[in-house]
């Protein structure tokens, strides 16, 4: 079905139902027959989708542990095979990292090709004390239970509360779980080519990430992320020779210089933050940037001859990212005395802004959590985000929609949790959704 077509159903769909809240009695006569038998299906599954959930955190999957992340990878992929995808595990030695589940059905309905998207890695390597599931009434722990195996288990289990409603055939589906999502693989467009390639075929991406947390919102729009390194350099001499010159203000200065023209020329944009996260100086430096580390050798008696400073930049659009890009050239292009700097950026996230296509599945997506009695659900603050995988959609489906995870806190800390319940509210949502999805094409 031609996206265009996809984009008027929704937008007539949204501008005759109204969005008032709904519970109880209300949201259940606001669901078809089709739509309840998904909420009854899910409900069916709640133990079996939290078992799911369990024995895949049971699993490490710290992004450079490769046999434990392609070990989850196949976890995943029998659940899918049974359901009759066409499953292919990518193999990522190509980019240093263990590879993506990719798998893909095409129904035989006239709706819109969905994309949906989770990462199998977490920041748990085997070497973290932080490793098992654990259970405490409706919370639980676990490495990565939250960012993002809860989200994985979301997919998994709509898709099976389609196919046993009878009504998967109705949707074109791609699924695609990357493995390096935490610690991404390089070359980028290599680590990322699955990503691309099937958002290229698709219309329409849902991604599972957590979000902020919340289950009252949802994501429009991630700011890209990107490294930017600072390799400054002064002429070497006695601190009493500082700025003759023949000496000038040595790299320090300027590596300083060229930080405070970054802070007085661009903070304060919204939704931009160019953050230099370390620094080294001195007359001899060394920096180890897959570490994360440096060594710096000077003397307070001496110009410093060397700086190496190196940051992120976030942006929320890519004319935003390229007007920052272009600011921070020309600023670090104007050397003090005796001193002469690079600046240079490397491959990152791009930019999800917030287009009109993104809040129009919102407004869909939140129209469904009504139906379902589970209320609004706005859009997160962009600064409340941080980069994934769904950015790598922009440009390439006409709507986008991200957060669609699970409840609960703590990622990337030994007290991740999540709050078992919005599980099955998560999946719930998601099957209704993609059902309405598939209707708008009939």
């Amino acid at each position: 079905m031609r996206m265009r077509e996809v984009c008027l159903r929704l937008f007539l769909c949204l501008c005759v139902v109204p969005l008032a809240a709904t519970s109880g009695a209300q949201a259940q006569s606001a669901l078809d027959a089709t739509e309840q038998r998904l909420v009854a299906e899910v409900e069916a599954r709640a133990d079996e989708a939290i078992a799911l959930l369990e024995r895949s955190v049971n699993v490490n999957s710290g992004t450079m542990n490769f046999e434990g992340v392609e070990a989850v990878g196949r976890m995943y992929q029998e659940e899918l095979d049974a359901l009759g995808l066409d499953t292919e595990w990518v193999d990522g030695t190509a980019f240093g990292r263990a590879g993506h589940l990719v798998a893909h059905w095409a129904g035989s309905g006239n709706g819109p090709h969905v994309l949906l998207i989770g990462h199998l890695d977490t920041v748990f390597e085997p070497s973290s004390p932080f490793q098992r599931f654990a259970r405490d009434g409706d919370r639980a722990t676990g490495p990565g239970v939250v960012d993002m195996k809860g989200g994985n288990v979301v997919i998994i289990h709509a898709l099976k509360a389609l196919q046993a409603a009878g009504v998967l055939d109705a949707l074109t589906i791609t699924v695609v779980l990357t493995g390096d999502e935490e610690r991404s693989g390089r070359p980028l467009d290599l680590a990322r080519a699955a990503l691309t390639e099937a958002a290229e075929a698709a219309d329409i991406a849902l991604a599972f990430e957590s979000g902020d947390n919340d289950p009252t919102t949802a994501v429009v729009a991630r700011r890209g992320a990107m490294g930017w390194r600072l390799e400054v350099t002064g002429t070497p001499s006695h601190s009493s020779q500082l700025f003759q010159p023949d000496v000038g203000s040595g790299a320090i200065y300027e590596a300083a210089r060229i930080l405070m023209g970054f802070h007085e020329t661009l903070a304060g944009e919204p939704n931009l933050t160019f953050n230099p996260g370390m620094i080294v100086g001195g007359t001899d430096v060394t920096h180890d940037a897959a570490a994360a580390a440096g060594t710096a050798f000077g003397k307070n008696n001496v110009v410093a001859e060397h700086a190496v400073v190196t940051g992120d930049l976030r942006a929320l659009s890519p004319e935003q990212e390229a007007t920052a890009k272009a600011r921070m050239a020309f600023i670090a292009r104007q050397h003090l005395p005796g001193t002469s700097a690079t600046l240079t950026f490397n491959d990152g996230y791009p930019p999800l802004a917030p287009t009109e296509g993104n809040y129009r599945l919102l407004t869909l997506f939140s129209e469904v959590s009504q139906d379902l009695g589970f209320g609004v659900v706005t859009a997160v603050d962009p600064r409340n985000a941080g980069a994934a995988d769904v950015s790598f959609t922009a440009g390439l489906v006409e709507m986008a929609l991200d957060g669609l995870g699970t409840g609960g806190g703590g990622d990337h800390t030994e007290q991740e949790w999540i709050d078992l319940p919005t599980l099955a509210m998560q999946t719930q949502r998601t099957a209704v959704l993609l059902w309405r999805l598939a209707s708008l094409g009939k």
